[in-house]
């Protein structure tokens, strides 16, 4: 649109239409500067004047009035043709015909040096031919050249659409592509994580095996039950002395906890038990519990053994009394009838024969310390053991209300194993009571206190974990005597034993034998072994590597050609 035309001024010339560009849009005649129109003559034909009188009196300009509702005809001065806005080219004058305001004059400035005098009208401009477009002046043409219309940068406002898909095209394109690399990246990554975890699980089971000994030829694995565990094995082990302050006499179990294998055990231990005091002396553990203390006889069952002792439990009769009475009573598999020793003749016994027997405090004591005349030691042991395992499953689970257990008993606690430690050990066993993975062994000893063969294998190792060294912790080492001179010689072999430095760890009786030998079972006992040969005066090759009896570095099978220290 020209910058001249101005819609609010009806009397400013309207732009003229000329055509149409590229984009449908009407192009406007640029108009030229407006000739200077001739002074008005008030007289001349009615038209109305545009000069300047300098001598007539000031007034309003007179603007003729304009009706759009009355055809665009303006009142007053001249007639102009109608305009529709919706018609290019005319009014209602006729098809084609163009509307053409006139040209108002600009005011013209007297000439210098005359003054009062009107300059000389300019001939008006002729008019132009109905539908006829005019000619711009070359004024005008310069300036539309030299001007530019918003048309003309119109493919700013409206970009091409085919460049637009092209972009979207290659955004897509290459955000799929990082796609697809992020996805093969991320798989890869998967892939090699996966792999370094499948390396290290076979590396580690491997391993594991390995240490276990369950790879062929690695280990004993064949040899081993079903439900033997392979590898170490971590065991809490205390030992229980039961006192009976009435009848006299003690009896003694080792409570096993085996976290590993998950299993508890009570080990039995005889009375007969050959073990060696705090002097080195042979004894037996009745003995040595009534005379060396609960701490002499731990340390005497930890060399004889080979297994560690964590601590000892103390638990007297009347102690035992109390405690199964605040458990509420347990359950036995009695063997025998107890007699109540305070009833009358004929009563009822204390403690009836039977399966799932309910014992109070008092009739657990009685049952657990019952040994008939000429009965065996054994079975007495064997009845303690019941009354222990049906103490451990009434007793609870939970470390806490163990101890309240324990410290309702109010008995004095020895210093190794405090009150808050045991509760938490008898806790453990218990669990494993309840759960049915516990059992009783007995440690078989023979007649002269010494453990019989084949005790090391069954309850030594397999329950207790212990092992046969050469030496104690002290470094002391145990020599054990079969006596086959057909006369009684180990009295006489103990007392050189002991007075050459070594620990006596039982004597036993063997069959008759003519030559003495004298057994290692480790090389590196070769050197011990020739040493207590010469302690006892025997040859030096009556040494041979064999299986020494029970825990003993050394055993010495006395022949008939040992001469008695003493003899005649």
């Amino acid at each position: 649109m020209n910058d001249q035309h101005n819609p609010y001024d009806p009397y400013q010339p309207q732009p003229q239409i000329i055509g149409y560009d590229a984009y449908g849009q009407p192009v406007y005649q640029q108009q030229a500067e407006a000739p200077q129109q001739p002074a008005y003559d008030p007289y001349a034909g009615g038209q109305q004047a545009y000069g300047y009188d300098p001598y007539a009196q000031p007034q309003a300009p007179q603007q003729p009035s304009y009706d759009t509702y009355q055809g665009g005809q303006p009142q007053g001065g001249y007639a102009q043709p109608s305009y529709d806005p919706y018609d290019p080219y005319g009014g209602a004058g006729g098809a084609g015909q163009q509307w053409q305001a006139a040209q108002p004059a600009a005011p013209v400035s007297a000439p210098a040096g005359v003054p009062g005098q009107r300059p000389a009208p300019e001939p008006p401009t002729a008019p132009t031919a109905p539908g006829t477009p005019r000619r711009p002046e070359p004024d005008a043409e310069a300036d539309e050249a030299k001007e530019y219309r918003t048309e003309q940068f119109s493919f700013i406002e409206e970009p091409d659409e085919d460049s637009e898909d092209v972009i979207d095209w290659l955004k897509f394109t290459e955000s799929r592509s990082e796609r697809r690399e992020e996805a093969r990246r991320r798989g890869r990554n998967r892939v090699i994580a996966l792999v370094v975890v499948l390396v290290l699980a076979a590396v580690g089971g491997v391993g594991y095996l390995w240490s276990a000994g369950l790879l062929p030829g690695t280990g004993d694995s064949e040899k081993q039950g079903p439900n033997a565990a392979t590898g170490p094995q971590q065991r809490d082990t205390i030992v229980l002395h039961l006192h009976d302050l009435k009848g006299g006499g003690t009896s003694t179990a080792l409570l096993v906890d085996n976290s590993t294998t998950k299993q508890g055990t009570t080990v039995l231990l005889p009375n007969a038990l050959a073990v060696a005091d705090t002097e080195g002396s042979a004894t037996t553990l009745g003995k040595s519990v009534e005379e060396d203390g609960s701490s002499g006889t731990r340390e005497a069952l930890d060399t004889l053994l080979g297994a560690k002792i964590a601590g000892t439990w103390r638990l007297d009769t009347p102690y035992l009394e109390n405690l199964v009475e605040y458990l509420g009573g347990i359950e036995v598999d009695t063997d025998t009838a107890v007699p109540d020793p305070k009833a009358k003749a004929g009563a009822d016994p204390l403690v009836p024969q039977g399966e799932q027997q309910t014992l109070n405090g008092r009739a657990a004591v009685a049952y657990a310390t019952h040994r008939a005349s000429g009965e065996a030691e054994a079975k007495q042991l064997q009845r303690f053991g019941q009354v222990v395992n049906g103490m451990l499953r009434k007793m609870p689970s939970d470390a806490s209300n163990a101890a309240a257990a324990i410290e309702y008993l109010q008995q004095i606690a020895d210093p190794s194993l405090p009150e808050k430690d045991l509760a938490a050990s008898l806790a453990k066993l218990a669990d494993h009571a309840k759960t049915g993975a516990y059992k009783t062994a007995l440690l078989p000893v023979a007649e002269d206190g010494s453990l019989a063969e084949g005790a090391g294998d069954s309850v030594v190792k397999d329950i207790l974990g212990g092992k046969v060294t050469a030496l104690d912790a002290g470094g002391v080492p145990r020599v054990s005597i079969k006596d086959g001179t057909g006369e009684d010689a180990v009295e006489a072999a103990k007392i050189v034993l002991i007075n050459g430095g070594y620990a006596f760890v039982g004597g036993t009786k063997a069959d008759s034998q003519a030559k003495s030998e004298v057994v290692y079972g480790d090389d590196a006992q070769k050197a011990t072994a020739v040493e207590v040969a010469k302690a006892l005066g025997l040859p030096e090759d009556s040494v041979t590597k064999g299986k020494p009896a029970g825990t003993a570095a050394v055993t010495v099978v006395l022949g008939r050609d040992y001469e008695i220290p003493g003899a005649s």
